[in-house]
């Protein structure tokens, strides 16, 4: 029988834990299935868990003001979603939804930073991961916000640009 610990040691994310801190972890976590279009979590809302995508398909967005939902990028089997929960105030920094059905670990946020306080080894080998997950991300989103403004300007307010033809 496969356990959520052998899981969460197949994670790539959490790759080179050692049992004990495994053990720690998979004690605030559970299988978790995500259906088809279904909305995970929206921009600005309560971050109180995180996810470890196994198998499926996860759209980030932002909320761009004129535009609704931008996305941002595309997560897929072994990315982690979920980061604002390791950061006051713990609200949502993207909106997310499952593209297609996907078969995920969720961990409850209040018992990871418990754990993080208790072990401040395994506490700061998280946060670091995370970071490295905070800094791809918004890396990500500048890089979508330059393209929608690239092709803003192509377009202008009248429509898509047509070049002038050469006689």
């Amino acid at each position: 029988m496969i356990t959520v610990q052998n899981l969460l040691a197949e994670h790539p994310f959490l790759a080179g834990l050692n049992e004990r801190q495994l053990d720690r972890l998979s004690a605030w976590a559970h299988r978790a299935p995500l259906h088809a279009e279904r909305r995970i979590f929206e921009e600005g809302g309560r971050a109180d868990r995180f996810w470890l995508i196994r198998s499926g398909l996860v759209e980030l967005h932002a909320v761009v003001p004129g535009r609704g939902r931008v996305p941002v990028e595309t997560l897929g089997p072994g990315s982690v979603l979920g980061w604002s929960w390791m950061f006051p105030p713990y609200r949502w920094h993207f909106g997310a939804t499952a593209v297609e059905p996907a078969l995920t670990v969720e961990l409850k946020a209040a018992g990871v930073r418990r754990i993080c306080t208790e072990d401040p080894v395994l506490g700061l080998d998280l946060t670091r991961r995370f970071m490295a997950v905070v800094v791809d991300r918004l890396q990500n989103t500048r890089l979508r916000l330059v393209d929608l403004h690239v092709a803003e300007k192509a377009d202008g307010p009248c429509g898509p640009r047509v070049a002038a033809s050469r006689p």
